[in-house]
């Protein structure tokens, strides 16, 4: 089609108009029908929000996506391109991308009135009918909507009633198009009034001058459901005017929320090739995120974003090369020890519930890593709780004991050689790891290792207090008379 540069050559090829709703929704059933996938990359959804937004895109309904910071909402609205025509034909020159078929403007009215079959046409591609704007408290009505130009009014000495007096905003342009409002319960409430006649009547008001003007627009809002920045809210009668509200949720497993941060997280070619990271510490990263979101210390009302996990998981990849790099390593894996590498991701990503001193985020941040380890090492080792309470021999006795009478320091910039040989002091972690994963690499080994380390302290069996570049493992009791820092002290509160 896109050889066809004339209304006169349009005509002839019985192209037939439709508008952005019925596109969306006849492309829609055809990608039903096929079995393919409608919104590739967006992974979590596929059974709760993606069939509501299907509903809505067959029931041609302007959408609002409702969920907290992280769920993915813009990416939908994104996603959503992919349901238009590949190339449509516009009116050239025109500015709000007129149907020739159909014109609305006066430019292109005027223009196919004077050429008639001859009027020039091209193809606007289907990323170029997609416009976002972040709502604001200082959006104005002319930056959505528009306003009176004077000076174009007086040098073509038009009325201020006349079209071409005005200067469009951005939802006139988006004609044909889809058009994202983000953080709708930002923009004023008189700017979202602005909307209303848009939204339900086709027309707009400027300046007291009413223009017809049967615009042919997709609406995509996305909000959260908290008023968590005393910001304001979406007013009820454009609530009224929105036909689908959909929810957005958090991802309900491990195994989806792993999913994600690998598609998401931006590492080079060289890390992906020269680091390792071990299948339990990609759980133990999202288990970070899984046990802020239940935490009494987080503000639960703002959320806990999924860029939590990925900006950590970024960190957990690049603190692992920084030490290969040093230690003029050309591989390496990611360790245990280096999870806590990863505070300043979690730090600039929660809101807690009382700030307190300054160092409370980095306090919180530690908690919840000790919490994560916690959480996720009955899944490989046997409960140390469990064992406690049914009186069974306890399988890290051994461990324990040697602790009795030694201390182990790990640091953060030790090679692989010389971890390995201070965890090999430890006496009765080579039978636990070789009872319990007796098919484990030599790498696994010992990262397995290191996290029953960890998870041991965790549980009060051992002692763990952190170092100036790096932790290091001691008897409980000697880590309970010899330190008042309480950073570690992991009773569950989550």
């Amino acid at each position: 089609m896109k050889e066809i540069k004339t209304l006169g050559e349009l005509k002839k090829s019985k192209y037939t108009s439709r508008s952005v709703k019925d596109e969306l929704r006849a492309n829609l059933i055809v990608k039903l029908r096929s079995g393919e996938k409608v919104f590739p990359g967006v992974l979590g959804y596929d059974t709760t929000v993606i069939p509501s937004i299907q509903n809505a895109i067959l029931a041609k309904h302007n959408i609002s996506l409702l969920g907290l910071r992280g769920q993915a909402k813009t990416s939908i609205a994104r996603a959503m391109t992919g349901l238009l025509d590949e190339y449509i034909p516009v009116v050239s020159g025109a500015e709000l991308n007129d149907d020739p078929l159909n014109p609305i403007s006066k430019y292109a009215k005027d223009l196919i009135v004077e050429m008639g079959d001859k009027t020039p046409i091209e193809w606007m591609h289907r990323d170029d009918r997609y416009t976002e704007k972040l709502a604001t408290p200082d959006v104005t009505v002319a930056d959505l909507i528009g306003d009176l130009d004077p000076i174009k009014a007086a040098n073509l000495k038009l009325n201020y009633s006349d079209e071409r007096a005005i200067h469009f905003g951005l939802v006139p342009k988006a004609h044909r198009g889809l058009f994202v409002i983000n953080e709708l319960p930002d923009l004023q409430a008189r700017i979202q009034v602005a909307l209303f006649n848009i939204l339900q009547e086709g027309d707009i008001q400027i300046r007291g001058f009413k223009l017809r003007l049967p615009l042919d627009i997709q609406f995509v809002f996305t909000a959260n459901p908290e008023d968590y920045t005393n910001r304001g809210s979406i007013i009820t009668p454009l609530k009224d005017r929105i036909q689908s509200q959909i929810l957005t949720h958090y991802p309900k497993s491990l195994e989806i929320a792993r999913e994600i941060t690998e598609q998401e997280a931006k590492l080079s070619d060289d890390q992906r090739a020269h680091v390792e990271v071990a299948h339990f510490l990609k759980d133990l990263v999202e288990e970070i995120a899984f046990v802020a979101r239940d935490s009494e210390y987080i503000d639960q009302k703002s959320g806990v974003s999924a860029r939590l996990s990925i900006t950590a998981y970024e960190n957990l990849v690049s603190t692992a090369e920084r030490r290969a790099i040093v230690n003029g390593e050309s591989k390496t894996q990611a360790r245990v020890g280096d999870i806590y590498a990863v505070v300043p991701a979690i730090t600039g990503k929660v809101e807690l519930v009382y700030e307190g001193e300054q160092e409370g985020p980095d306090r919180v941040a530690n908690r919840l890593l000790g919490a994560a380890i916690r959480k996720q090492f009955p899944q490989y080792f046997p409960d140390p709780e469990m064992i406690k309470r049914r009186k069974e021999t306890n399988p890290y006795q051994e461990i324990i004991n040697w602790f009795g009478s030694h201390e182990l320091d790990l640091m953060n910039g030790d090679d692989e050689e010389t971890f390995r040989l201070k965890l090999d002091r430890v006496q009765g972690l080579d039978g636990l790891v070789a009872k319990y994963f007796p098919r484990a690499t030599d790498e696994q080994r010992y990262l397995l290792k290191e996290f029953a380390l960890h998870g041991l302290a965790e549980y009060s069996m051992l002692g763990k207090n952190q170092l100036e570049e790096g932790l290091g493992f001691s008897d409980i009791l000697g880590e309970i008379f010899s330190s008042g820092d309480d950073d570690y002290d992991e009773s569950p509160k989550y």
